[in-house]
């Protein structure tokens, strides 16, 4: 079957479930709410279904009419039908991809379909034994729903997948009733939050996705890897190495966020380790029910009868059964460990006393003694199983699950030096010495254990919390493990001295250790945000890795991460100026690391939307730029998108290889870049022009930051209670003092969309660059390749109409005209820029499979967008009742919810 069949046969699929569950809603409104209730609902869906099929004024005249109509209090209730079936086809597309993936598919971004692409598939091997592939959750807010709504989602999925297996007429009917049910509980389920969700709220979101999804899904993964690969080992420590593991930024992410401080990082693993722990009770325990095996009837080895003798277990029942008498002293330590960890005790209490383990190591150590006393005695069919799964769980997670990073400010790591050194009597004002003093004080510091700090001085509030948490981040290193807490991201870094400050910092609470070998235990790694800071950080990097004293700390053959962040770029410069630096700044990079004799690794900073690095994570790696990837890379996933591709084992299973398979392709199947000169050119030229065009409206336009907060729900959504931190890095209406979310955010509610394509019509225009040669670039080559894709499918999501009315609310009518015609004149000129440059005539026209799924939402989402503009039009007029504020967040929650990748 070919892919084209594959997508075709999806889609039918899909719209075959959408149908069963848009009228399983449609019965449940029906029978709660009364037939009278339903049909006006019916009326609105086929008015903005008819105006889609068949756009024209009397059917754009009929749906207004239709929405005229409605009381607050039934706009409201209307908001929250069409939101609830925009839930729904979500589940459905989510069904679609699971079948297609328990189908055992032919597509190229699997592990299966990237070893077919390769010449010498063996040297995928060589890429993975030696590399790190790391999803990392972070707190970003972009995830509008409760977790109560999360939950009966996951439920109605499990529904869905019932009536696949079911096998008789009777489970079917089961099914079918217990998924009317869960409909019902959605139907009635309130879906805002009624308080700001805060840190410790944020560390349960994470943990329960690390819980549902990433522990079960990863072993097994592996399990199919070493079949695919051909390695057959009956030594456990043999296998393929564990090269994907999990990272965090919940409860550790201080940058901007006052409320993330020590006492959140001791929450945030110890959640964690009691999450992985009772895991590994949980296996131990049904281990033990299964290897009743008897010495009587088989042979073991000699150190699997000595580790049950350490047991302890005297029961006369077992006493013939050394499997599980050595599992009972396995499951009396875990619980032992549990306890030291987390200070809770398991469901099922020990029979035994055991001694808690000192690290991971020691308990894989024991579970491995179990296994390969089973190979030998038992056979081959014991190579994969329970056991082994649990021997690579402990592997990845250790007593840790996820390791966490710690993110701050650079401006608060020179603050607390400063007042840190001027009390020590060091230097009178740090912050007036130039770069090269600064540098020349840090390393000086850095050479004796002397320390700064001093229990007799007095700090400010914020050294001093800077300080408790850099000492909760040793005591939780040494509580949870080295792996627990590894590295430190530095936002806004600009110089060489704002990486040597976190090593001072570090070591006044005894992580970095001076001497003749210094060395640290948690790496400072920059993060080069804005369009300047992208663009100096080679040179950076380069006198940073000069400096003896850190590649005394890599050593020989080390790594350098280092974070690139598409945020903030985007916001600085235009999307396709950020993707441009970003991608030169990462080939610069890796000959910086390279020339000091490193190997680079990458933290990609990337958001679910387009404008904050979104879009296929499979076809963004194959545009990396050569040598970059070289099997290592992190990634963030943040909002939506953590749902979206991780809310289930399944998902998250399909997530992971298409991840894995985009790492080995990128770093092994690359072709030679050719013409890179001309075509650095090309896109340096047209970088400057899209930047010039986007700055020209963002930044000099005068009034634009009024038009943005009254053209946008950016207002209303700051009472979205999405995230724990402030949606400002300042009190004042600034676009740079924006968080890149909620800018990405806002414009996608409004559909304008503007983060992910403004200044790419213009940049062609003005720049003067042959349309024949755009068209070559993007047949040939993937960078361009994936962009084009991107800002097409962005600008399907959105629409000028509706922007337009949303234009409508700003006071200033004079500055709307103004704004809004540049934009609507730059969306028409990328359009028809983008369509011949693909040779389309339409956009999407190659990709009916996406365009479809999108024009389908489009009739549920549009009318939400007018509801939502004529409810903030009231708020802002003074109309502060409840059922207002309620309508209009929950019509943001159900646009996010239509469009997916919003933030």
């Amino acid at each position: 079957m070919s892919e084209q069949t594959i997508m075709e046969t999806d889609a039918e699929e899909q719209r075959a479930i959408v149908r069963m569950l848009g009228a399983v809603l449609g019965d449940v409104i029906r029978e709660q709410d009364g037939e009278a209730v339903f049909q006006q609902i019916e009326m609105i869906r086929r008015a903005s279904v008819g105006f889609h099929r068949e756009p024209s004024e009397s059917a754009a005249a009929l749906l207004s009419t239709q929405l005229g109509k409605l009381s607050v209090a039934e706009a409201v209730r209307f908001v929250h039908s069409f939101t609830t079936f925009l839930q729904v086809t979500n589940l459905a597309e989510d069904h679609v991809q699971r079948r297609r993936g328990r189908a055992g598919d032919k597509r190229n971004d699997t592990l299966a379909g990237a070893l077919r692409s390769l010449a010498k598939p063996e040297a995928a091997l060589a890429v993975l034994s030696r590399g790190l592939i790391t999803p990392v959750i972070t707190a970003h807010p972009s995830e509008v729903r409760r977790k109560s709504v999360r939950d009966h989602q996951a439920a109605i999925a499990i529904d869905l997948d019932a009536l696949d297996r079911a096998a008789s007429a009777m489970e079917r009917a089961d099914a079918e009733m217990d998924l009317r049910r869960q409909v019902s509980i959605l139907w009635r389920t309130r879906l805002l939050r009624n308080f700001r969700i805060a840190v410790d709220d944020e560390i349960e979101n994470a943990v329960s996705y690390f819980e549902r999804s990433f522990v079960p899904a990863i072993p097994a993964l592996y399990a199919h890897w070493e079949d695919l690969l051909g390695i057959d080992t009956p030594d456990a420590t043999k296998g393929l190495r564990s090269f994907l593991r999990l990272g965090s930024w919940v409860g550790g992410d201080r940058d901007g966020n006052p409320n993330v401080e020590g006492r959140t990082m001791r929450q945030a693993l110890s959640r964690q380790a009691a999450v992985i722990l009772r895991f590994y009770l949980d296996e131990t325990h049904a281990l033990g029910a299964e290897l009743s095996l008897s010495s009587r009837f088989t042979g073991v080895t000699q150190e699997l009868l000595d580790l049950a003798d350490r047991a302890g277990d005297g029961s006369a029942q077992r006493t013939d059964e050394p499997y599980r008498r050595a599992l009972s002293g396995i499951y009396a330590r875990l619980a032992a460990t549990l306890d030291a960890l987390t200070g809770e005790q398991p469901g099922k209490a020990p029979t035994v006393k055991g001694e808690r383990y000192g690290d991971p190591m020691q308990l894989k150590a024991d579970l491995v003694v179990i296994h390969q006393s089973l190979l030998k005695h038992q056979g081959k069919s014991f190579r994969r199983g329970p056991l082994a799964r649990l021997i690579r769980a402990v592997d990845v997670f250790g007593f840790h699950l996820a390791t966490l990073d710690m993110r701050q400010n650079s401006a608060v790591h020179a603050r607390v030096a400063a007042e840190l050194l001027k009390a020590a009597g060091v230097v009178e004002d740090y912050a007036r010495l130039d770069e090269a003093k600064r540098c020349e004080l840090l390393v000086r510091e850095l050479g004796h254990w002397r320390l700064l700090g001093s229990p007799f001085a007095t700090y400010t509030d914020e050294t001093r919390k800077e300080l408790e948490t850099l000492k909760a981040a040793a005591d939780v290193r040494r509580q949870y493990g080295p792996t627990s807490l590894r590295n430190y991201i530095i936002s806004n870094t600009q110089s060489v001295s704002d990486l040597l400050e976190v090593y001072l910092l570090l070591k006044e609470v005894g992580l970095f250790h001076p001497g003749e070998t210094p060395r640290t235990e948690i790496f400072a790694e920059p993060l080069f945000e804005t369009i300047g800071d992208l663009r100096a950080a080679p040179e950076t990097m380069a006198r940073y890795l000069a400096l003896p004293l850190v590649r005394q700390l890599h050593g020989e053959a080390g790594f350098q991460e280092v974070m690139i962040g598409y945020s903030d770029s985007n916001k600085d410069g235009s999307y396709l100026t950020s993707i441009w630096e970003l991608q030169k700044a990462s080939r610069a990079l890796h000959k910086v690391t390279t020339d000091a004799k490193l190997r680079l690794q990458l933290f990609h900073g990337r958001g679910g939307a387009v404008g904050r690095g979104g879009g296929s994570s499979f076809e963004a790696l194959l545009a990396q730029p050569e040598g970059t990837v070289d099997g290592r890379i992190r990634i963030t996933e943040q909002g939506e998108v953590v749902a979206n591709k991780y809310g289930d084992p399944e998902l998250t299973r399909q997530s992971l290889e298409t991840l894995t398979a985009g790492v080995v392709i990128a770093s092994l199947a690359r072709p030679k870049e050719e013409d890179a000169a001309r075509r650095g050119d090309t896109m340096d030229t047209l970088s400057q022009a899209a930047m010039q065009a986007y700055r020209r409206l963002v930044y000099e336009t005068p009034g634009f930051v009024e038009y943005f907060y009254d053209a946008t729900p950016i207002t209303e959504i700051a009472d979205l209670n999405i995230g724990s931190r402030p949606t400002s890095r300042q009190a004042t209406r600034s676009i740079e003092g924006l968080r890149a979310i909620p800018w990405v955010f806002s414009w996608a509610q409004s559909r304008a969309m503007l983060p992910g394509w403004y200044g790419f019509g213009s940049a062609v225009k003005e720049s003067g660059i042959d349309l024949a040669l755009l068209k070559e670039l993007y047949a040939s080559w993937p960078f361009f390749t994936s962009a084009v894709a991107n800002m097409e499918m962005v600008m399907v999501k959105s629409d000028m109409s509706i922007a337009g009315r949303y234009a409508g609310l700003v006071k200033d009518r004079a500055l709307a005209t103004k704004v809004f015609g540049a934009i609507s004149s730059e969306w028409r000129l990328t359009h028809d820029t983008l369509l011949s440059i693909t040779g389309q005539s339409e956009l999407l026209e190659k990709s009916p499979d996406l365009a479809a799924a999108i024009r389908s939402r489009l009739p549920y989402i549009d009318p939400l967008n007018h509801l939502q503009i004529e409810l903030i039009a009231r708020r802002r007029a003074g109309d502060e009742s409840e059922a207002v504020r309620e309508g209009i967040l929950l019509a943001i929650n159900g646009v996010a919810a239509g469009l997916r990748n919003t933030g």
